[in-house]
């Protein structure tokens, strides 16, 4: 892929000018980024859902907390030989090759229903299992360019305002994730069987696997992909890249991988809780233009919508918060989405039945997620973070690195949650999580170290 595009204007940073400057990227660029844009939107419209289908399968909140963990493997292995693909087999193929991938990952979850339980050598197979083979397949495109996407922000970012450079990448990008579950809750209006109507909603990811791939194929232009490079000298390669990483990296890597070990937890159970323990949905009328309209939504549409207040909270925060780093130093930003990530899910079990007396649990809930998105607000600070103090032209392998590290000492977080909500409380499950996310945020803020450039 060509990187001769000039580096964006730094004073031309804001989320209007994102979309404006993206019209005008490089083909190969914009071709990436509307395929990104697409697999963001599939993969938004059912991950979150996921935990809830497969309880309506048959599986137990431990099977979905192993399930999380298994999205923790996948997450932690996949970026280096997904780089090491593309490097081999050139960036046009690799695209294509993994977005096929992830679109039969989707076309699995979709067919999973029909398969029912199967019997091999004495031993059923429930049909949730086919959850966790979709999982291996559909998070294949998702391997693609993520030490590249940061290296590439940096090279084109003045280093007193990476965290702004990142909060226009973040504010296209997280478009599709306030789209995606938001469009995943209308489809899922469609019918009082979730099991049914979340089949929709896996159907249109299929299709926005299909055009994004097709897309992708047709459109990018091979010519600059160099083909057959950067062969991966193996396990000795990363244990240099992490006697390398800097310095200032380590306590900010303890303290964020606390916080997603504590996310980690209790993540997959969002969906469970406002759909199981809560059990609310919405039941209103609207009126608009002298007209009025039932809204009667299921507790799984109505999470698709506490989702979408999240995102547009996230959205509208991250830019103002970024521009605030460049007056009080990255570190501040940073504690505070992670503040936001440790307390959240002692806020989201709890909160509701504290405000009880003042408003609605369906009020407490939106209120809820609306602070949740809070904790974006720190994540273009968090990533200048990361790759601010690597060397120029090393970014990619800093936070590869980092990413590497943080995702596989979080693996087994999911499994610990699942196991403490099915045989505890899920109560005590997230108030270990947010004692664990608390720490991590303490231990940022007393050992971090700010980033030269904003110091």
């Amino acid at each position: 892929m060509s990187t001769d595009q000039a580096p964006t204007d730094p004073e031309e940073t804001g989320p209007l000018e994102t979309f404006r400057q993206f019209f005008a990227l490089e083909r190969d660029v914009l071709v990436v980024s509307l395929a990104m844009f697409a697999f963001s939107l599939g993969f938004q419209m059912t991950s979150r859902f996921l935990p809830e289908y497969m309880v309506a399968l048959g599986a137990s909140g431990f099977v979905v907390g192993l399930f999380g963990t298994f999205g923790n493997v996948i997450s932690a292995l996949y970026p280096y030989p997904g780089g090491a693909i593309s490097d081999r087999i050139g960036s046009r193929y690799a695209l294509t090759v993994f977005g096929l991938i992830s679109t039969v990952g989707f076309a699995v979850w979709l067919v999973a229903p029909n398969v029912g339980a199967v019997t091999v050598a004495g031993v059923t197979i429930e049909p949730w299992i086919w959850v966790f083979v979709g999982l291996v397949l559909a998070q294949a495109w998702k391997s693609f360019g993520l030490g590249a996407t940061f290296a590439v922000v940096k090279q084109a970012t003045d280093p007193s305002r990476l965290a702004a450079g990142f909060a226009s990448t973040e504010t296209f990008r997280r478009t599709a994730f306030l789209i995606g579950p938001v469009l995943a809750a209308v489809l899922i209006g469609l019918h009082p069987a979730f099991t049914v109507s979340f089949r929709y909603v896996l159907a249109v990811a299929v299709v926005f696997g299909v055009v994004g791939t097709l897309a992708q194929h047709v459109l990018y232009d091979a010519s600059g992909d160099t083909v057959g490079g950067g062969r991966f000298e193996g396990v000795a390669q990363i244990r240099n890249d992490l006697r390398e990483m800097p310095a200032p990296l380590r306590p900010l890597l303890i303290g964020d991988t606390l916080v997603r070990f504590a996310n980690g937890m209790v993540y997959v159970f969002f969906v469970l809780v406002v759909t199981r323990i809560f059990s609310v949905g919405l039941e209103t009328t609207v009126a608009v233009g002298g007209f009025s309209y039932a809204v009667d939504l299921s507790p799984q549409a109505f999470f698709g919508y506490l989702l979408g207040v999240e995102m547009v909270v996230a959205l509208i925060t991250m830019v103002p918060a970024a521009k605030l780093a460049e007056r009080v130093g990255l570190k501040p930003v940073v504690a505070l989405g992670f503040l936001v990530y440790g307390v959240f899910p002692v806020v989201l079990v709890f909160g509701p039945e504290l405000l009880s007396p003042v408003v609605s649990t369906q009020a407490a809930l939106v209120l809820s997620f609306a602070f949740s998105g809070l904790r974006f607000a720190g994540l273009p600070s968090h990533k200048a973070l990361i790759v601010g103090p690597a060397e120029r032209g090393a970014g990619g392998r800093v936070t590869g690195t980092y990413y590497l590290l943080r995702n596989t000492i979080v693996i087994p977080s999911a499994a610990i949650g699942g196991y403490l909500w099915d045989f505890v409380s899920p109560e005590v499950a997230f108030t270990v999580a947010a004692v664990i996310g608390i720490a991590g945020t303490g231990y940022f803020l007393v050992f971090g170290e700010e980033f030269e450039a904003y110091a």
